[in-house]
């Protein structure tokens, strides 16, 4: 039986995954950032870390049957489809201090933010607050060029393309869609994403 939960626009969710289970993230209208984190279900010392899975992969991309792994270098997921083929490993999620310095947003401007949207999805889960995540940003379109400049470009990602994982490990997981609705990150706008669990 799967289960299906969207992720209203600017807003986060929390789960309970157990090994084995598959999880997909649909982008519903298409250009949608998801940011997504992971958890060890009963130790929430381990999670998912965006440094070692670049070093166990070789790569900054994750491709079809790479694992996402933990900061103690254990497979978390598997992807097992990706309809899209780019996403991000590299950059933490926005929160209110990135948006004051990259964007020159005053501090009533920022209610929603990816990093606060996933501390209260992983609340509910005792999973304390980190000082910063470090997602696997789903859909999200960063450059990196041959001289070593980023830049985040419009998602390649559009309406029912989506990536599907399997969970190596009990987790609890969170989501964020990304609240950034002015520039290319989320093609100047911010819609849902679904979330299917089986």
């Amino acid at each position: 039986m799967t289960q299906q939960y969207i992720v209203e626009p600017k807003k986060g969710l929390g789960l309970k995954l157990k090994k084995g289970q598959m999880l997909k993230v649909v982008d519903v209208e298409g250009q949608q950032v998801a940011d997504f984190v992971a958890y060890h279900a009963k130790d929430f010392y381990e999670h998912l870390d965006q440094g070692a899975t670049i070093d166990a992969n070789h790569s900054i991309h994750v491709k079809v049957n790479d694992h996402l792994y933990s900061n103690l270098y254990k497979p978390m997921l598997t992807l097992i489809e990706d309809t899209v083929g780019k996403h991000d490993l590299l950059l933490p999620a926005c929160r209110p201090d990135m948006n004051r310095l990259l964007y020159g947003k005053q501090k009533d401007e920022f209610q929603d933010t990816c990093y606060d949207n996933m501390n209260r999805a992983l609340e509910q889960f005792g999973v304390p607050k980190p000082h910063m995540h470090y997602p696997f940003a789903i859909f999200m379109n960063t450059v990196l060029d041959e001289k070593g400049n980023l830049s985040v470009e419009t998602p390649l990602s559009n309406a029912g393309d989506y990536v599907r994982m399997r969970a190596e490990m009990d987790l609890i997981v969170a989501f964020s869609s990304c609240p950034i609705e002015k520039g290319k990150c989320n093609g100047d706008s911010v819609t849902s994403i679904r979330v299917e669990v089986s």
